[in-house]
């Protein structure tokens, strides 16, 4: 059960009132003749009461808007079996952080005798006829949805699509006339521009909050940044908030609230919502088909950086590069390989792993997608036709089994005769001991790291004892020798790194490795 907070900080604001009246009143007794082009002051005198004239574009209320938009906001209580749903957290690699989504009670039994949960979170309708939009994990393994609107209904609704992938899902009430609201796809608040947060905080429904748009583009490291480049906004959004809409001061739907970073679990001014575009493609297709289809190539990937580009005398290019294809995928058929620089797909600029992942993700099964490829120092194009991404659940417990097929066997290590000494790494040819020791499969080709320095920049990277060098700065090495070759050419050209692919638990990395 999450612990709640009491309190509410009226002494506070109303204290900033009073000083701000006797500042105007100071101001008014004290300020010296204003010249004509001097900008107007803070505090007006007119034939009424004194009035704070606020700067331009700022509104003197958002009643109006709140007013206008409100009725199509609904809070939503959702009963679930316990360990039905979970709550997924970014994973902000600088601080804690969390959903603003449920408050989670406990339920009572249900008839199975199975414990069960009580959670809420907001929403928001798309349509008159009762089309809601929402947080996937606010209505994530709902046994029951009620939804309540501002009036006071209560209506139950039912699940019409979810997307793990970028958090949103739709659901339905029965009805007709509801109030609804629209997205904005085109004219996007800037930077510093007013925003409005509307939800349904703490359970207490109803509530408006507001900001400014803080920052476009942020990347919450987790799953559904592949997909989604989050708004920032500093309007207090808290546990209950998640699903609610963040509307301009126009009164449309500029992004849907997801998540928000707390050290303390409630509003420190840092939320972020999914952005319109976004969940406006989502939601359609969530309503039109009950689910997201994504093209998939059958690839893993990484960020392909400047690092190291600058290895390989690239420069400062960003791309992707191929670390692993699947057996039979569509990328396998079309001739993709392993260490293929990917420059852009259909002729969009490819700057890193995720832009892959969304062009690629954007096509439909069947679809041809003509990838531009960086090939031992040649561009070429590869078609391929794109198949349909696998959930989730699949993906993962693909990357499960090809991690166990290889675990590491426990034991010393014998020390070698063979072994080369370079950059902190202590390398051996991979032979049938060490394939055995660390059950390598005979796919596997390369050099093996059988030990390491703490202090070396390889093991600042990550690399581990047991993981194998499969090629140097894209060029496959069989002996140490090879690898110390490399490092003396790069030495030699005045190269600052060097581009390894290393190989560990079932997969491929480039790793790029000081050289000085």
């Amino acid at each position: 059960m999450v612990a709640r907070k009491t309190g509410f900080f009226v002494g506070a604001v109303a204290g900033a009132g009073v000083a701000a009246a006797a500042l105007a009143g100071v101001g008014l007794r004290m300020a010296p003749a204003q010249a004509a082009d001097a900008p107007p002051p803070l505090v007006r005198v007119a034939s009424g009461p004194t009035i704070f004239a606020p700067p331009p574009g700022a509104p003197m209320s958002f009643a109006d808007i709140f007013e206008k938009v409100s009725p199509a906001v609904v809070s939503i209580d959702v009963t679930s079996r316990v360990g039905a749903g979970s709550l997924r957290l970014p994973n902000f690699p600088f601080g804690p952080n969390g959903k603003p989504g449920e408050e989670d009670q406990p339920g009572g039994d249900d008839s199975n005798g199975r414990p069960r949960q009580q959670s809420s979170g907001s929403g928001f309708l798309i349509s008159a006829d009762g089309y809601i939009v929402t947080n996937n994990h606010v209505i994530e393994g709902a046994d029951e949805i009620t939804v309540t609107l501002k009036d006071g209904r209560e209506l139950k609704a039912k699940l019409v699509g979810r997307d793990e992938d970028t958090d949103l899902a739709v659901i339905k009430v029965q009805g007709t006339g509801f109030t609804f609201v629209t997205f904005e796809e085109s004219a996007k608040p800037r930077v510093g521009d007013w925003v409005i947060a509307v939800g349904n905080p703490f359970g207490l429904g109803g509530t408006a909050t507001v900001g400014i748009v803080s920052a476009y583009g942020r990347n919450l490291n987790d799953d559904s940044s592949t997909y989604v480049d989050y708004v920032q906004i500093d309007a207090p959004i808290n546990r209950g908030n998640s699903g609610g809409p963040t509307f301009d001061v126009y009164g449309r739907v500029i992004g849907v609230n997801s998540a928000i970073f707390s050290p303390t679990g409630g509003s420190v001014g840092i939320g972020f919502a999914i952005p319109a575009d976004t969940a406006n493609t989502i939601t359609r297709q969530l309503i039109s088909s009950g689910k997201v289809v994504r093209g998939y190539i059958g690839a893993q990937i990484q960020n392909f950086t400047p690092e190291m580009a600058e290895a390989i005398g690239l420069g400062n290019l960003k791309a992707a590069v191929v670390k692993a294809v699947t057996p039979g995928g569509p990328a396998a058929k079309a001739g993709l390989m392993v260490d293929d620089i990917v420059l852009s797909v259909n002729g969009v600029k490819v700057e890193s792993s995720t832009g892959l992942t969304r062009e690629v993700g954007r096509g439909l099964a069947g679809q041809n997608l003509r990838l531009e490829v960086l090939r031992d120092g040649r561009t070429r194009f590869i078609d391929i036709r794109s198949g349909v991404r696998p959930s989730k659940e699949e993906l993962a417990s693909s990357l499960r089994a090809s991690e166990s097929e290889t675990p590491p066997q426990k034991g010393p290590v014998a020390p070698s005769a063979a072994r080369v000494q370079v950059l902190g790494m202590g390398l051996t040819p991979l032979d049938a001991a060490a394939r055995k020791r660390y059950n390598l499969g005979p796919e596997v080709q390369g050099v093996l790291i059988e030990t390491l320095r703490a202090d070396s920049d390889a093991a600042e990277r990550g690399l581990a004892t047991g993981n194998v060098i499969t090629s140097v700065n894209l060029k496959a090495v069989k002996t140490p020798a090879d690898v110390v070759a490399a490092v003396e050419a790069a030495r030699k050209a005045g190269r600052p790194t060097i581009l390894l692919s290393v190989y560990f638990n079932g997969q491929l990395a480039s790793v790029p490795i000081k050289v000085n």
